[in-house]
């Protein structure tokens, strides 16, 4: 199956565009995975990003891997229809990835058709390696992490919230910083890439 991916810096942003690119929603669940908030002061997103899912008609299953065994991980994402990633500190979302396992079980899920939804930090784990993020993200907060290498599930590098405030100057140190090192795909929070199977296109929501 072709592998589908919604990758955003702002989720409720541009969600508008999401029914185009994945129809039938109503109804649906969406493995709801805030587990990168949990050490950022971004709580009120979270509840922000679920109410703009069920005003999408899609059931919010939530599933915080810091709390969850590995057997629960790979239950909730396997059964549900849709896999969302939030934003926050992209090394300490790594860290927790790598140590439940759900890394591999969401590759598995991406590689078999289920789309995945990221924003922000969720979309930066899905490159090769997070190494560039490092400019934005504290790397401090994850302890355990042993290398940066992430979910690999496209060869482009995500940068959310180009030229968008507060991140206006740390996205501009990053661009001077690794655009001709790797494939760095700058979105502001108005934007989107959408990615099918190796393919992918950038959309602007009106």
């Amino acid at each position: 199956m072709n592998k589908k991916m919604f990758l955003a810096s702002a989720f409720s942003d541009v969600a508008t565009l999401l029914p185009d690119f994945e129809p039938n929603l109503v109804g649906k669940k969406v493995t709801f995975i805030p587990t990168a908030s949990k050490v950022e002061f971004i709580g009120f997103l979270v509840g922000l990003e679920k109410r703009t899912f069920k005003k999408l008609g899609l059931i919010v299953d939530e599933l915080d891997l810091s709390k969850s065994s590995t057997e629960e991980i790979e239950t909730k994402i396997n059964n549900n229809d849709l896999i969302y990633i939030s934003g926050g500190n992209t090394f300490y979302l790594l860290q927790e990835l790598k140590r439940t396992g759900a890394d591999r079980i969401i590759i598995d899920a991406v590689n078999s058709g289920k789309l995945y939804i990221g924003e922000s930090a969720g979309s930066v784990i899905t490159a090769p390696n997070i190494e560039y993020i490092s400019l934005m993200d504290s790397v401090k907060k994850a302890p355990e992490l042993t290398n940066f290498d992430a979910l690999n599930l496209i060869d482009i590098y995500t940068l959310p919230h180009y030229k968008s405030s507060p991140f206006k100057k740390v996205t501009k140190n990053i661009v001077n910083e690794y655009s001709s090192k790797i494939n760095l795909r700058s979105i502001t929070n108005q934007q989107v890439i959408l990615v099918e199977g190796n393919q992918f296109t950038v959309q602007s929501a009106k």
